[in-house]
């Protein structure tokens, strides 16, 4: 009986349960196709979230992968095709019974999809620079080498790869697209870590540049061991890609600190080099990188020729043998196709190829026939100060980037650049020289950016350098860069030496006993060794020749006795040697052209600089040097270039007595001498200034902080400046004159202002670019519609950057005086990119109608304005419009357009309510970056998002990151539409409360 009932009791309900999935098998198929179309939905979300995310370089959580796959395997499994048919019994049993339990599964896999504590999880900062690309030459082969380095990459079986080929071939342009492809269309490592090896291999310096790019400080005491395992540290933990451009030899991984690349680290590393026994060296898998096909050869020969050679008569011949000299080498066929380009009849390419043909007789390495067609293009410069500025840039390191303004200075100061009747018309000559060497493809250009300022550069092929130091040898000493620490052998101080340069190394002393006899030397450059400090007397007693000392950046705390008697000495260069307090008598140096003392130690101008008759160029801008003495400056008539500190103030009447000046930075310490000094000088006399007036203000920093992309476009802005503090302006018509070429002003404590209209002779500049208005208490209008305003109009509508700095009784940017007949016109700043504001009483900013004519406005920054509440008003009760004028312009539109805006930044404005009113929307597709700081009462980000063709919502295209100040307040942001928010959300980044670091609160 118990028998039977367990039987029983086990197959009735069975029974029952497959009557039911048989009765109720429709059913249990729709909610099947229900729950499978929430699912799938929500699939889509998270993965439309997970791929802004991963944009941002992050890395998905392996929950939400898990999760992905799970959800991609059920939908595999279920069926929700045609409904059961009734008459079917068994086939409705299964049916229902597989949609009841996969409804079940899908619930549970829905509910595991809420992911509240985020999709991704944070990586380590990824580090890595963007090298600015050439377009790959020869592009077959070029591509197929690049897609077997990343096939590599991509392998989890290869750690290190090597790139070999002959120099010139083409390995650096197609490594730097493997470093950009990696930065920018790929995640696979968290750092691309990019160094160039010279030939004379350091690797304490391969240490120190690799620790560079990551950021890392290594402790500046501790020995190589110490500083390789502090480097190790840092990398063990982190998925690096580490690209080595140029290696000449072997080395040992742990020696420097770098882990071995293996499977499970993830990391590679990837060396160039021209010697395959290198890369068999450092066990690499070894790519070969070909030279040229024919075909290629002969297309970049006829690009860089900008002329079909090979269908012209009797011309054919001399192109195929001149591609035939080149061995099918980028650099040399770019270099010899520049010598070529150049010549425009037949005969003369006839004769120049049989000079090509004669200077490589007797070549039958590769190697030294590309040396040879080098040299050829070298020899065919037809100007010789084009060859003597080559030999020039020789002198620098190798791979050394050299800023083309220093460059210029000195092929100034090496008479390579002859005397003209300005200086400016010897930097047009030096950029025309560098031009045309970048034209023969034998210097290549670029632009560097730092943090304060951007450098336009050239460098050379290290194959074209060789080529021109064994053209310059024996003459030449080059030994920069290498790591030197004590002074070279006497024995290399050659007596037919000209030139020799030690710059960048580690020298510390040199031996007091050490006297080169070269009495034709005339170029010393020690510049960049930071340990030196004493320089002995002796060094100099035979170097009679010498016309250019270059001791900038060292330690030296004195300049030995020898020095001040050198009577051909010419130019004389100390820049940053901080060490240095005093400096000797210079009464001798009567043919001194070029003193340079700026961010020295001295505290006193050296006696005997009034005896320096010759000099064009002076540089005093050492701040602890505080007088100088009167009588000085209108004895050396001949200054081109002066510089002070701020610390210094100077006369009028000195200063206008130096009739060549053509850059000047100068203080004066009354207005009545600067308007004297500003009406003295003939129009466009002076090429680049910055004069202040009053106060000491140290402008350095202030005048060079923008940011990364804007750094190019704007130094501009620090060429013709005028700083005027706590001067009383108001005093009449003619109190005041400014420059009219003048491109940046800034106003600081003048109370006397009530807005620039206060300033007439401001009327009178027509390529205004800048203002700053800082600590005025006065103003209340940055402009109002005086009777006379309209003569300002064509002087602010070249304004690109306004800041209002501390404006305690500011109202508005914008005023009608009642009694003025005409309102102050809307497109006043039509040409405004960056608008900073800094505690500023103001309630409103920018009046509605003006944003129909900021179309160029990039930046806006509002910070510590306590009383704001609107970014964008509806209307300002400082200004009005007419009604014809709002129906003109549109004014009720719902969408307000600024298609240039990149950055918006809004900090601490604890009255701010809204950017714009609830009715209306903002489109900027050009934002990048939004920085909202301690505005609690702001509830709603009105932007106006694009949308893709299938009717879904994105980010605008270059958004980078959205700062927000906690997650509370991001939460309890009101969204017009619910999908803005989670398309935004993946670029939300949570920053604790700090001010962002500004310098224009110090000024």
């Amino acid at each position: 009986m118990e028998i039977l009932a367990l039987i029983f009791g086990n197959i009735v309900p069975s029974v029952g349960e497959y009557w039911n999935y048989h009765k109720e098998a429709d059913q249990h198929v729709k909610n099947l196709k229900r729950k499978w179309e929430l699912l799938e939905g929500w699939k889509d979300d998270i993965k439309t979230i997970l791929d802004s995310e991963l944009r941002q370089g992050k890395k998905p959580k392996q929950e939400v992968k898990l999760w992905l796959q799970n959800v991609e395997t059920i939908k595999g499994d279920i069926d929700i095709g045609q409904e059961p048919a009734r008459w079917m019994f068994l086939s409705r049993i299964q049916k229902g019974e597989s949609a009841f339990k996969k409804t079940k599964d899908m619930e549970e896999l829905y509910q595991a999809g809420d992911f509240t504590d985020g999709l991704v999880l944070d990586l380590p900062e990824r580090i890595g620079k963007m090298m600015p690309q050439s377009t790959l030459v020869g592009e077959s082969t070029a591509q197929r080498t690049k897609e077997q380095i990343l096939a590599c990459l991509l392998d989890n079986e290869v750690g290190k790869i090597g790139v070999y080929g002959m120099g010139g071939i083409g390995k650096t342009t197609v490594m730097k697209e493997v470093n950009n492809f990696l930065l920018n269309e790929s995640n696979k490592f968290e750092s691309v870590i990019w160094v160039t090896v010279s030939k004379e291999f350091d690797l304490i310096k391969l240490l120190n540049d690799i620790a560079c790019r990551l950021k890392l400080e290594l402790p500046k005491f501790e020995d190589e061991i110490i500083r390789a395992a502090e480097l190790y540290t840092a990398l063990k933990d982190r998925r690096y890609a580490l690209i080595l451009d140029n290696l000449w030899e072997t080395f040992a991984l742990e020696k420097v600190g770098i882990p071995e690349p293996t499977s499970a680290n993830g990391c590679k590393i990837v060396l160039t080099t021209r010697d395959l026994d290198v890369c068999r060296g450092m066990s690499c898998k070894d790519i070969k990188m070909e030279s040229l096909s024919k075909e290629e050869a002969r297309e970049l020969f006829l690009h860089k020729m900008e002329y079909d050679v090979f269908n012209a008569p009797y011309l054919k011949a001399i192109a195929e043998e001149v591609l035939q000299t080149c061995a099918r080498l980028p650099l040399a066929i770019i270099t010899i196709a520049g010598s070529f380009k150049r010549l425009v009849h037949d005969y003369e390419r006839r004769d120049a190829l049989e000079q090509l043909r004669t200077s490589l007789k007797g070549f039958d390495n590769i190697e030294k026939q590309v040396h040879e067609v080098l040299k050829f293009s070298y020899e065919r410069l037809k100007e010789e100060n084009l060859k003597q500025c080559l030999l020039h840039c020789a002198l620098y390191p190798e791979d050394f980037k050299i800023d083309k303004k220093e460059l210029i200075e000195h092929l100034i100061d090496e008479r390579i650049i002859e005397r003209m009747k300005s200086r400016q018309a010897e930097y047009d000559r030096g950029y025309s020289m560098l031009n045309k060497l970048e034209n023969a493809s034998l210097l290549e250009g670029g632009i560097g950016i730092t943090m304060f300022d951007c450098k336009k550069f050239v460098k050379m092929h290290d194959l074209v350098r060789d080529m021109v130091l064994q053209v310059a040898s024996p003459e030449f000493m080059v030994e920069g860069h290498l790591g030197l620490e004590d002074f070279s052998d006497e024995g290399k101080w050659r007596e037919n030496l000209v030139k020799a340069s030690l710059m960048d190394n580690k020298i510390s002393r040199i031996p007091s006993n050490v006297s080169p006899m070269c009495p034709n030397l005339s170029t010393l450059l020690l510049q960049r060794n930071m340990s030196l400090k004493n320089v002995p007397d002796y060094l100099f007693q035979h170097l009679h020749g010498l016309r250019v000392l270059d001791l900038s950046h060292t330690g030296i705390e004195s300049l030995p006795n020898s020095v001040f008697s050198m009577e051909n000495l010419t130019t004389l260069r100390l820049r940053w040697c901080r060490e240095l307090k005093h400096v000797a008598s210079l009464a001798k140096l009567t043919t001194l052209r070029k003193l340079d003392l700026g961010g020295t130690g001295i505290t006193e101008v050296p006696d005997g600089l009034e005896m320096l008759v010759n000099l064009t160029y002076l540089d005093l801008d050492a701040e602890d040097l505080k007088i100088m003495p009167l009588g000085i400056l209108p004895k050396l008539s001949r200054l081109q270039y002066l510089r002070f500190s701020c610390e210094v103030t100077v006369k009028g009447e000195e200063i206008e007595s130096l009739k060549k000046l053509e850059n000047v930075w100068v203080r004066f310490d009354d207005l009545y001498e600067f308007c004297s000094f500003i009406r003295s000088l003939k129009k466009g006399e002076l090429v680049r200034y910055q004069i202040q007036v009053g106060k000491s203000v140290n402008e350095f920093f202030y005048l060079k902080f923008f940011s990364y992309r804007k750094i190019e476009e704007h130094q501009c802005y620090i060429g013709k400046s005028v700083i005027l503090e706590e001067c009383n302006l108001r005093r009449g018509d003619e109190s005041l004159v400014l420059p009219e070429d003048l491109q940046f002003l800034k106003l600081k404590t003048c109370e006397d202002l009530r807005s620039l209209c206060d300033v007439p002779s401001l009327k009178h500049v027509r390529e205004l670019k800048k203002i700053c208005l800082s600590n005025c208490e006065g103003i209340e209008h940055v402009v109002s519609s005086t009777s006379s305003f309209s003569s300002f109009t064509d002087s602010l509508q070249t304004l690109e950057i306004l800041e209002l700095l501390k404006l305690k009784n500011l109202r508005g940017l914008f005023r009608k005086e009642r009694a003025a007949s005409a309102q102050v016109p809307l497109d006043t700043f039509s040409s405004l990119k960056v608008i900073l504001i800094v505690e500023c009483p103001m309630k409103k900013l920018l009046p509605l109608g003006s944003l129909l004519h900021l179309h160029n406005l990039e930046e806006i920054q509002v910070e510590n304005c306590l009383e704001l509440e609107e970014i964008i008003a509806e209307a300002c009760d400082e200004f009005e419009e007419d009604e014809e004028e709002k129906e003109e312009k549109g004014m009720d539109t719902t969408k307000i357009t600024l298609p240039k805006l990149r950055d918006l930044t809004l900090s601490n404005l604890p009255e701010l309510k809204t950017i714009c009113s609830s009715s209306k929307v903002i489109v900027c597709d050009s934002l990048e970056t939004i920085k909202i700081y301690k505005c609690l009462r702001l509830k709603r980000l009105p932007l106006s998002l694009p949308r893709l063709s299938n009717g879904q919502r994105s980010p605008p295209p270059f958004l980078k990151e959205i700062e927000a100040y906690d997650k509370k307040w991001w939460e309890s942001l009101e969204w017009d539409c619910p999908d803005i928010k989670n398309v935004l959300q993946p670029f939300i980044h949570e920053r604790a409360y700090t001010m962002p670091y500004s310098p224009y609160m110090t000024n």
